[in-house]
């Protein structure tokens, strides 16, 4: 039986929520259960759940306008069914209204709503008939609102930018937030250059061109094939990691031979840019939490022709590490809100809230006050998130440069490779934002060890 990409999505998006796993864990197991699924209903899959989480906020403005009482009593199933169909009725124009509506009615059936047969079709069959002739909120009367339902953000998100960045920037942020950005590489120099992988990249890719501020990254628009088809990979010529992410490597700057923690090693992008920059020499101590990411990070050294990585299972909250254990340099890149790589991670900002930036900040300032126990005199620490708000971002920083006393932030102004030039600010932190820097959202601050 053909996989049904639309009811795949649909599940996908059912299976999100504030205390679900992220959207590539979800992704991941979906596909997993379909691996006869071909590429081109694969694509289906990535657009309609890319889209509407990206365009959320606007299509479910847009129902509220062919539902009774706004469709507050739709449950979720159904209301997702909505989205979906609205989606591609508003934004896929390969795909005729009446398929869009079809496919809908049929996903009622699939999922065991009959009730909701008759009312999807009608509520998309009006939607196609007078969705264009909707208009959005007045930015005159309320530019909160207005900026919220336009670019499908949360309400409460887009008056937080607007307090801190001004109605244009906040604009801005947003326009950029809700493009497709390109696939970042970082080439492995342990096996190749920048250059070379960029000539292998040619014909595989619709366009490519080097990073602005990273020597070692390159960008790829519209691929050909998947990342892991592409030229280099089982070589283990690169990484995919995002721009902003490998400067934060090069604020940590790890020289050969070195002992280097890498406290929240998450996927293992920065333990194998760390390894990289460390010709390989030394000692890399890769930790987290789960089993399985660190099995992965595994593998990924392996491809990457990496030997100076060593990973543990540790949860530095719960159980410190040995007394003796202290490192020349050591990389915190806690687990945050993310709300710095809503381009790649849509679904975060329909899970994030208040409460959770501000449950982060606590958990990134005990992370932070255990790291800071493991680093020699004289060492560093870089503490990073790929966050833009600022209790996670300086207000961490500045709670634990009062209980720790010993420290003190560095810009690394003399301790950087040649040539980088790094978007630091007058207090010495690291900060990106896509829509000042074409990149990923990111905080950094590295913070020395006084002898």
């Amino acid at each position: 039986m053909t996989p049904n990409a639309r009811l795949i999505a649909l599940n996908i998006l059912n299976s999100l929520g504030p205390e679900s796993g992220t959207l590539d864990q979800a992704l991941d197991a979906a596909f997993s259960g379909v691996p006869d699924m071909s590429q081109r209903d694969k694509n289906l899959v990535f657009s309609i759940v890319y889209g509407v989480l990206r365009q959320q906020r606007r299509l479910d403005w847009m129902l509220s306008h062919f539902l009774k009482t706004g469709g507050g009593n739709v449950d979720a199933p159904v209301r997702n069914i909505l989205r979906i169909g609205l989606f591609q009725i508003m934004f896929l124009s390969r795909i005729p209204d009446s398929a869009a509506v079809n496919t809908s009615v049929e996903l009622t059936k699939i999922i065991k709503k009959p009730w909701a047969t008759r009312f999807v079709n009608g509520v998309l069959r009006n939607a196609v008939r007078g969705y264009a002739a909707i208009s959005l909120p007045d930015p005159k009367a309320c530019p909160e609102l207005a900026i919220a339902v336009e670019h499908s953000m949360p309400d409460w998100l887009v008056s937080r930018w607007i307090a801190r960045f001004g109605l244009s920037q906040t604009l801005r942020l947003c326009n950029v937030v809700n493009n497709i950005p390109p696939i970042t590489l970082r080439a492995n120099t342990l096996k190749t250059t920048r250059d070379d992988l960029l000539c292998a990249m040619t014909g595989h890719v619709r366009e490519a061109d080097i990073t602005s501020l990273s020597p070692e990254g390159l960008r790829l628009h519209h691929p050909e094939a998947p990342v892991s088809a592409l030229p280099g990979f089982s070589e283990g010529w690169f990484q995919v990691q995002d721009e902003a992410a490998q400067l934060v490597t090069m604020l940590l700057n790890p020289q050969p031979g070195e002992t280097v923690l890498d406290a929240c090693a998450g996927m293992g992008g920065k333990t194998g840019h760390i390894a990289q920059q460390m010709h390989n020499q030394g000692r890399v101590m890769a930790l987290d939490i789960r089993q399985d990411k660190l099995k992965k990070i595994r593998a990924e050294m392996i491809r990457l022709g990496i030997s100076i990585v060593e990973t543990g299972c540790h949860d530095l909250t719960q159980t410190p590490l040995p007394r003796d254990c202290l490192y020349d340099r050591a990389l915190l890149d806690a687990p945050c809100s993310g709300l710095g790589v809503l381009r790649r991670n849509p679904d975060i900002k329909w899970r994030s809230s208040l409460d959770r930036i501000r449950h982060c900040a606590a958990e990134q300032l005990r992370l932070l006050d255990q790291v800071s126990r493991y680093v020699k005199p004289g060492g560093c620490i870089v503490y990073a998130v790929c966050s833009t708000e600022p209790e996670e971002n300086e207000a961490v920083i500045e709670s634990f440069l009062q209980r720790r006393p010993e420290y003190r932030v560095d810009d690394g102004a003399g301790d950087m490779p040649c040539g980088i030039a790094l978007p630091m600010d007058a207090c010495g932190y690291l900060r990106t934002f896509p829509h000042q820097h074409d990149m990923d959202g990111f905080f950094a601050v590295r913070l020395k060890k006084i002898d």
